[in-house]
């Protein structure tokens, strides 16, 4: 193959996959892998999916792109749906906004905190080690310095704390310039790092005392994955703002925020808005995506799944903790011993896709509907590949 014309902002793939079924991948050559990454939480239902497949069809056949000077039929549906699961099955009545990635959710959260704050109050606290996207608001809300520095000076307005550190989070959330408390409930580019116990409802209180916007990224620990419909609910707290991605679509371009309608209804005619976002053919994949998640029950298949992942993952050599939730799990290896980035490469060889979001962390997250055979079949891969 001659030089390739892609931009060199990823190193150079070492496969290239051309086809998927389920928890299955397949290169060029017919190699079979099992993919236990999901494009990074994003195929839960598997490649291929034949619900969601059926539904592109079908909507391919029927209409693409209006632009959202004009209404489509499934726009509607799916915000409703959204704002059902939000609720875990209580209708909230909040508002959703539609893009076309996890970025640009976040975006729209930013935007819409900074236009409820008003004139002069328009910060935004985040946490180190967090990941929100890649445009400049995106990027400086991203708590990761070393991605900040090829881009300065960035947009104005955010500032870092500790991870889970309630107390620095007091000390910064100052009411006159704080706007909003964006937060991931994992971080999941940290690691799969959990918070401690207690802190969302600390921010929770912190945010309602002080009349602060508190926004979740759910997009990775979104729709199922953590063994909840959204990993917020297990804290018993409803956000003001959530942005949720990834796997809405499994695998369609798409992205959502919800905010609660007060807080919606900031925004008015010509404030925001996508060529894009809420596009029919989306909004189909997306729909017949969730529809299919309630069927199987995905959080209930993510923990009882997740349960049994950790567990085998727990008894691997080199292995020195397991942490996450469901099926978003971080396997942290010994310090000192072997690194994450060639374990990866080595799993890869042996026909299993993982990644090293941190130098001694292994993350898995395999589609919700991983069978316990490929679980088992995968840990083996792995346990040859450590051993």
């Amino acid at each position: 193959m001659s030089e390739s014309l892609l931009m060199s902002t990823y190193a150079p793939p070492r496969v290239r996959f051309v086809e998927g079924h389920g928890t299955r991948l397949f290169d060029a050559a017919g190699k079979s892998y099992l993919d236990f990454l999901s494009g990074i939480a994003v195929t839960s239902l598997g490649h291929s999916n034949p619900r969601v497949a059926a539904a592109l069809c079908e909507q391919a056949g029927k209409l693409w792109h209006v632009s959202n000077l004009f209404g489509n039929e499934l726009a509607e549906p799916l915000a409703h749906r959204i704002d059902s699961l939000i609720g875990d099955g209580s209708p909230l009545g909040g508002k959703v906004f539609f893009a076309n990635s996890g970025a640009e959710a976040n975006e729209c959260a930013i935007k819409l905190a900074r236009k409820a704050g008003g004139r002069g109050r328009f910060h935004v606290l985040s946490a180190y080690g967090s990941f929100h996207g890649r445009t400049l608001a995106t990027l400086h809300a991203t708590g990761q310095p070393e991605k900040h520095e090829a881009f300065q000076p960035l947009p104005e307005g955010f500032r870092h704390v500790a991870f889970g550190d309630l107390e620095a989070l007091e000390r910064a959330a100052d009411p006159s310039a704080v706007t909003a408390i964006l937060l991931e409930p994992i971080e999941g580019e940290a690691g799969v790092v959990p918070p401690p116990m207690g802190y969302l409802q600390g921010v929770r209180k912190l945010c309602d005392e002080r009349g602060i916007l508190l926004i979740l990224d759910e997009i990775q620990t979104g729709l199922g994955r953590t063994g909840r419909w959204f990993a917020f609910q297990a804290a018993g707290i409803v956000p003001d703002v959530v942005t949720i991605a990834k796997s809405l679509g499994n695998g369609m371009p798409i992205g959502a925020c919800w905010a609660r309608a007060e807080v919606a209804d900031v925004f008015e005619p010509g404030d925001h808005g996508s060529t894009f976002g809420g596009q029919p053919l989306a909004c189909s994949a997306a729909l017949a995506t969730l529809e299919e998640l309630e069927r199987i029950d995905a959080p209930a298949r993510a923990l009882a799944a997740g349960a049994h992942l950790r567990s085998l993952l727990e008894d691997l050599p080199a292995v020195s903790a397991v942490r996450g939730s469901g099926l978003l799990l971080g396997a942290v290896l010994e310090e000192g011993g072997l690194d994450a980035k060639q374990v990866v490469a080595a799993a890869l060889d042996h026909g299993l896709v993982i990644n090293a979001p941190a130098a001694y962390v292994l993350r898995f997250a395999p589609p919700l509907t991983v069978s316990g055979e490929e679980i088992e079949e995968a840990v083996a891969i792995l346990r040859e590949v450590l051993s």
